[in-house]
């Protein structure tokens, strides 16, 4: 059982050494400093901008608050549906300062499925939200397909500007109280909402102060989502907790061109910011040398990349390319995390080297570590995650025995600290399963349980190490996808498919994971597929099929498919019991074993 506290004893950051709750932090903030601009969101990516102070998001949050505490009890789920921007972070306080549990979600792009919403707030059973007029008109038009939006009261942040923030009352809240649910899940009707705490986030928001190295010197820019965790978390509360001003934009901005991000940096003098390790792979691929000319990135000393499976190559080419704007490789920070753990369970220390280490890869897929060298056939360079943050036990354990690995073996990460969340909302069995794990010889109510992560690794010279994930998980730029969700989708909306017999998994192709989805068809459709088997370019209802199939996932997750197989009925992997094997559907895959229809599968954008 490994416990390293390293950087236990920093000094927290200024300000913040005797609150409990994220209002004492903003309240503390604004008499503070009332006048530090702490919100700066660039509307268009660029320059244009509105800003906040603390004074004055402290102002608006009362003012939400007030309103929200005449028509919600307190505990009560509010349903939080704004686009990027400042209203964002002022209704999330509003919900803190009033003792409503937030519950952020994305507004739906028009025209696209409302199956998720509608199962967050059934879930969340919310009776409440806040959005903007924009948004709520255009929800307005899709009433009378989602009795759940149609039910809710809506409350506009138009209509709270001149509510009066001295009708606020001061909320009995303490650090156990809830301030959010971080719903991970997508559109089958079971989400999980992760329950998150005042004492869970100041946990892991001082655990980002301290491996980031933060100051009231620090300067953040940062386009990530912001109803996510790492956008809201890392994004929005670190610069808070900090003291530190940040710059916000859309996400929609940066992938329409990713320079806007390196340009902030370089015009705001930004020392952090970061994203999955898909951002960065983007930015290689579409950043052109003209757009490079006038980058300084000098200032940027913590660049973090987590949320998803980390690529060496992308680190390296990155640095290499952008070494002439001034970016350090140092700079690099990989870390590890998940809602679950409120966001962060590991990162690498601020201004150190990436710590990388080479394996046998035919030994790691057999959950064995054995050192490797670069001349060495199948060969694998991992990344480090880093260290453990402060206060957390962390171990490597054997998910099926449940007894601890020996050094050298992979298992599954189970963690135990502070920054674990307080279970799903309202799914007891599910939270006894994830949050409540006990080693083997451990008994229950005697010791620490423990939060199974669902993810593999191992742990060298104190640096962890993830290697893939238990659970079936797909993470595609840096969003988690339940393979369950898209597999139920398809099937709703495809008569040709037989029912509970497709699975979707990811791959790894050019250094990127890529979802591929395989199917049974109906017995019918599979011989009328057969028919031009031999001439798959002039099937055409193959290809109809394959198209309306990838039209679905994208309306659904906006996420596009590598590449779909048509199997015969009958041989999709599955256990005794009719579960399928996905693991093994995903290697015969890979090894092109699978009884699939020939069929111009990898179809044009």
């Amino acid at each position: 059982m490994i416990n390293i506290n390293k950087l236990k004893d920093l000094s927290p950051s200024p300000l913040v050494a005797n609150i409990f709750t994220l209002v004492d932090l903003l309240r503390q903030r604004a008499e503070n400093q009332p006048d530090q601009v702490g919100y700066t969101f660039l509307i268009d990516g660029e320059n244009e901008k509105e800003t906040l102070t603390y004074r004055e998001l402290d102002q608006k949050a009362r003012a939400t608050a007030a309103y929200l505490q005449k028509y919600c009890a307190p505990g009560e789920r509010v349903l939080l549906l704004y686009p990027p921007g400042l209203d964002y972070i002022v209704a999330f306080f509003g919900c803190l300062y009033a003792g409503v549990v937030a519950v952020p979600a994305y507004p739906p792009r028009p025209n696209r499925s409302l199956l998720r919403l509608r199962a967050i707030i059934a879930d969340a059973q919310a009776h409440t939200a806040l959005t903007t007029t924009s948004i709520l008109s255009n929800l307005e038009r899709q009433f009378s397909q989602a009795p759940e939006l149609e039910n809710l009261a809506w409350i506009t942040s138009e209509k709270l500007f001149n509510f009066p923030a001295s009708a606020w009352q001061i909320p009995d809240i303490n650090s156990q109280t809830l301030t959010f649910l971080q719903y991970t899940s997508g559109s089958t009707g079971n989400p999980k909402g992760v329950m998150i705490s005042h004492e869970n986030l100041l946990h892991n928001l001082h655990a980002i102060y301290q491996y980031f190295g933060h100051t009231a010197e620090s300067r953040g820019v940062i386009w990530l989502p912001p109803y996510h965790d790492m956008g809201l978390i890392g994004g929005a509360l670190q610069p808070l907790y900090g003291g530190f001003p940040v710059v916000l934009m859309s996400p929609l901005m940066f992938l329409q061109s990713p320079v806007r991000w390196l340009e902030a940096i370089s015009r705001y003098r930004a020392t952090t910011s970061g994203a999955p390790n898909f951002a960065y792979d983007f930015c290689l691929r579409k950043i052109i040398p003209e757009q490079m000319v006038n980058l300084d990135l000098s200032s940027w000393q913590v660049a973090f990349n987590g949320a998803e499976p980390i690529n060496y190559q992308t680190l390296e080419q990155f640095a290499q390319k952008f070494a002439g704007c001034g970016f350090n490789p140092n700079a690099f920070s990989p870390c590890y995390g998940m809602a679950e753990s409120t966001l962060m369970i590991s990162s690498q220390d601020r201004r150190m080297p990436v710590v990388t280490k080479m394996v046998e890869g035919s030994a790691l897929a057999q959950n064995q570590v054995i050192p490797a060298t670069s001349a060495q056939t199948s060969v694998k360079k991992l990344v480090s995650v880093g260290h453990f943050i402060p206060d957390e036990t962390l171990v490597i354990v054997n998910p099926e025995t449940r007894r601890e690995c020996q050094e050298g073996i992979v298992g599954e990460i189970w963690v135990s600290s502070p920054s674990v969340a307080c279970g799903y909302w309202n799914q007891p069995e599910a939270t006894e399963e994830a949050f409540a794990a006990y080693l083997f010889n451990q008994v229950d109510g005697e010791k620490t349980p423990f939060l199974r992560t669902g993810d593999l690794g191992f742990v060298s010279e104190g640096h962890l190490f993830v290697t893939g994930r238990l659970k079936e998980m797909i993470i595609i730029n840096g969003l988690n996808y339940y393979p369950q969700d898209i597999e139920w989708t398809i099937e709703q909306n495809h008569s040709q498919l037989r029912p509970h017999c497709c699975a979707a998994f990811s791959v790894e192709k050019s250094g990127k994971e890529q979802l591929v989805v395989v199917m049974e068809v109906e017995r019918k459709s599979w011989l009328s597929l057969r028919k031009t088997a031999n001439s798959p370019g002039e099937n055409e209802e193959g290809r109809k099929l394959l198209t309306s199939i990838r039209r679905t996932v994208i309306k659904n997750f906006d996420l596009d498919v590598y590449e779909i197989c048509l199997l015969k009925p009958g041989s999709l992997p599955k256990t005794s019991s009719g579960k399928i094997k996905r693991f093994v559907c995903r290697q015969e895959f890979l090894e092109q074993t699978l009884t699939a229809v020939p069929l111009p599968t990898s179809l044009p954008n």
